[in-house]
């Protein structure tokens, strides 16, 4: 470690205040093209094992690196024995990793799927592994080392990825395969009525229907394990000032429309877009499904998942804010806890942060998982780094 990096690293030493959701949301814009949109990513720093001090977690929480040189992780699963794979998206491939000693840490780290350019969303059902890219979803035959074996292609006609590849998925409580698709750009109208929408699959037949649209980039989601319903975050866009659109927290129904690209967060006009074909942006609005809660804009939310029943803070939610690109003051780079109160969400606080001082960053978080015990697993996609924040 050089001077330099010390130097920035020193002053590291505070976690970003309570970001609170909604009232942070700005006013619509009338006119978008007097903002200047710049990119303005804050200042990457390498990882040493220095920066671990530097995170901050609730009293009673540590947190710990749990594997490292991970390249760029993006999404995880845990398995009931205590391994987790990773997709890493940028060099096509799944990681297989192992605690063979039981000392917190992953030792073994081994390739269990190669060649899948762009591979991002994962899952697993009856001993199969689900992995899907922008276009495909294939799945494995789970083989009792972990290892995977016998490739079948389900489809690969998805719509082209456009600007948001990150395709996720997972099982709901009804069986069904939901996938979410994210729009083809920044602000588009679309031409193929499955982008900017979450999907069902029938795994029977395999066959895709819409379940719900206006869904800009809604990349995390998760079932709450009390209630079963149906939670997710949406990334809102770009190009519209600091301040909005916000990120959505929202309660995901059948054939409901969110909104997306006339309407953001609780039926907001987007006055700067012209009129839906055959209806006024007014009349759209009425129709759309509200969000339920709004954070500050372009913290980008990637992994949101529920603790599960039986575990600390049981009910309520993580989610990972991989951090912003394109704002004048970076925000995100944090993950934050959203407290549920009889299955509905009433307010967010900060559960690890540290990753962001002033205009520098070691960690983006990207991935969660978090195991029946409650520990969390978080993956940095910046620097390689595989967290685990667990109770003392």
């Amino acid at each position: 470690m050089n001077s330099k990096t010390i130097f920035r690293i020193i002053p590291m030493v505070a976690a970003l205040a309570f970001s609170g959701a909604s009232a942070q949301r700005g006013t619509p814009p009338g006119d978008v093209t007097k903002i200047t949109h710049s990119t303005n990513y804050p200042e990457h720093l390498d990882f040493v094992p220095e920066m671990v001090k530097l995170l901050k977690v609730p009293e009673g929480w540590e947190v710990s690196v749990a594997a490292s040189g991970l390249g760029k992780p993006r999404m995880l699963y845990h398995t009931p024995n205590g391994n987790i794979y990773i997709t890493r998206r940028d060099t096509g491939d799944v990681l297989l990793l192992k605690d063979t000693n039981n000392d917190g840490k992953f030792d073994d780290i081994r390739t269990v799927v190669a060649e899948f350019k762009g591979v991002h969303g994962i899952t697993m059902k009856d001993g199969w592994m689900y992995l899907c890219n922008n276009n495909e979803l294939r799945r494995y035959k789970m083989n009792t080392d972990g290892t995977l074996s016998g490739k079948e292609m389900l489809f690969k006609d998805m719509p082209s990825a456009g600007q948001h590849p990150n395709r996720t998925m997972d099982f709901g409580p009804d069986g069904k395969l939901y996938i979410s698709i994210g729009t083809l750009c920044n602000d588009c109208k679309e031409s193929d009525r499955e982008a900017a929408t979450m999907v069902q699959v029938d795994p029977a037949t395999w066959k895709r229907t819409i379940f719900a649209s206006g869904l800009r980039n809604t990349i995390g989601f998760d079932w709450h394990p009390q209630t079963n319903e149906f939670w997710a975050m949406d990334n809102g866009g770009d190009a519209k000032g600091d301040d909005w659109p916000p990120e959505e927290l929202n309660q995901i129904k059948e054939n409901k429309n969110y909104g997306f690209p006339f309407v953001y967060a609780k039926r907001e006009i987007d006055e700067s877009r012209e009129d839906p074909a055959g209806d006024s942006k007014e009349k759209l609005a009425e129709n759309t499904e509200p969000s339920v809660m709004e954070f500050q804009a372009h913290m980008a939310p990637i992994g949101f998942q529920f603790f599960p029943a039986g575990s600390p803070y049981s009910g309520d939610a993580l989610v990972n804010w991989h951090g912003s690109w394109n704002r004048s003051k970076p925000v995100g780079f944090k993950v934050q806890r959203i407290r549920f109160v009889n299955g509905k969400p009433v307010g967010a606080e900060d559960f690890l942060t540290g990753f962001l001082k002033g205009k520098t960053r070691f960690g983006r978080p990207a991935g969660i998982a978090i195991a029946s015990s409650g520990t969390v697993y978080i993956s940095d996609d910046a620097n390689g780094i595989l967290y685990s924040i667990k109770k003392k």
